[in-house]
């Protein structure tokens, strides 16, 4: 094939088709290794679903307010994450961290 001979039409056309032989592939790729797991698994006596779970992933429980803010209450921190501007400003000015625990 002379790529050089080609028109840009036949170039965009033969670049989609590529694109979709190359997905194609990919996609044959991954389900006979998926089969080939799959048969190790049952060969093993189990499912490749009881050895790899690809469920929803877990979530962090909420935290709850450890500290609060002296001068507005409602200005909590859980004490995870980056240390408010009001804590490190309370600290700095000398209150310990348990003056602030909620």
């Amino acid at each position: 094939m002379d790529i050089d001979a080609l028109s840009l039409k036949e170039l965009k056309d033969l670049r989609v088709r590529i694109d979709r032989a190359i997905e194609s592939f990919e996609g044959r790729r991954k389900r006979e290794a998926a089969e080939a797991l799959e048969a190790k698994a049952k060969e093993l006596g189990f499912s490749l679903k009881d050895l790899v779970d690809l469920g929803t992933p877990r979530k962090r429980a909420a935290a709850t307010a450890k500290y609060a803010n002296p001068e507005n209450p409602a200005d909590t921190w859980t004490g995870r994450g980056r240390k408010p501007r009001w804590f490190v400003e309370a600290t700095a000015a000398g209150r310990s961290p348990e003056d602030m625990a909620i």
